[in-house]
């Protein structure tokens, strides 16, 4: 019986996943499979980090640079921008966690802004990302505007902060997870989806590693997104335990002010199915790589291969 322990210790293979948020209902598949036992049914020792821990110290894609995590959770844009700095990382994605896009530039319903163009001298709140204040300028132009929107760069965990009190006009926020804060009910939110002012916005968040991981541990990482996967689905069929188990991680703040059902309810028919959870359609990607090349946003040249793979799906 010693033996048999001893060996199953053995067989778990580590891995350490950053996330690129305090944990939220982005989340809640990976909390899920931990907590039900699915990652260790396929030999995973998982670890969980949130950017709470050093204030956003470090990025999730530099964690895994630096070797201090071997997946983050990050929008499609960090692989680019790691494979194309002076220095290339060969960060890669390896699944999404939304079938479609659930972002969107957001103001306050009760302000002037009713348009994209309207933000035009408007303060937005900017995470720094390298092409986000591109992007926000781009739907401005797209709308009829000239993109003369004024951005600040505060705090990144504070960001949502600065929209409820009035400090910046707009930022980039969640739909099901900013969108379902109580404290915007009444009032409520105008918000910009890229989709509808023509640009095409590929996959946020997805869940990327290295390229060498993914040539030295691929059996490990297929095993993680099988794992991943089930908790995922399971959220979609038990929604109560589901929000039960990621209310455990929330902040004190989201704890209070997140509408869990409704939040769970606006993410759920994203997740996908048992047969394409996680997979990447090739042609969102390259129209979303086209575009940042016809904007002159990027002039590495980027290949569908390079920066995603399906192949451990």
């Amino acid at each position: 019986m010693f033996e048999i322990e001893v060996s199953c210790i053995k067989n778990m293979r580590s891995l350490h996943l950053a996330l690129d948020w305090t944990p939220n209902i982005n989340h809640i598949g990976f909390f899920i499979a931990k907590r039900k036992g699915f990652y260790t049914n396929e030999d995973i020792d998982l670890t969980i980090s949130t950017p709470g821990q050093d204030n956003y110290q470090v990025t999730p894609a530099k964690k895994v640079e630096l070797g201090e995590a071997d997946l983050a959770l990050c929008p499609l844009e960090s692989i680019l921008s790691y494979q194309s700095k002076k220095a290339p990382f060969d960060l890669k994605a390896i699944a999404t966690i939304f079938k479609e896009d659930l972002s969107a530039i957001t103001v306050k319903k009760e302000t002037v802004i009713k348009r994209p163009r309207h933000l035009d001298g408007a303060t937005y709140a900017s995470y720094k990302a390298r092409y986000e204040d591109h992007i926000v300028q781009e739907m401005i132009k797209n709308d009829g505007g000239e993109g003369t929107i004024k951005v600040v760069y505060p705090e990144k965990l504070g960001i949502w902060n600065t929209l409820l009190t009035n400090t910046y006009d707009a930022t980039w926020i969640f739909l099901n997870w900013e969108g379902a804060d109580t404290r915007v009910k009444e009032a409520g939110l105008t918000y910009f989806k890229m989709k509808d002012y023509q640009i095409p916005y590929s996959y946020s968040p997805v869940i990327a590693t290295s390229a060498e991981l993914i040539h030295t541990q691929s059996g490990a990482l297929t095993s993680f997104l099988e794992a991943t996967k089930q908790g995922y689905l399971y959220a979609v069929t038990h929604p109560k335990e589901a929000i039960e188990i990621l209310r455990e991680q929330l902040t004190e703040e989201d704890h209070t002010y997140i509408d869990l059902d409704n939040s769970l309810s606006l993410s759920k028919d994203s997740f996908g199915n048992e047969d394409n959870w996680g997979v990447m359609e090739l042609e969102n990607v390259q129209k979303f790589l086209d575009w940042i090349k016809e904007k002159g946003l990027e002039n590495h040249h980027f290949t569908i291969e390079t920066i995603m793979t399906n192949a451990l799906l």
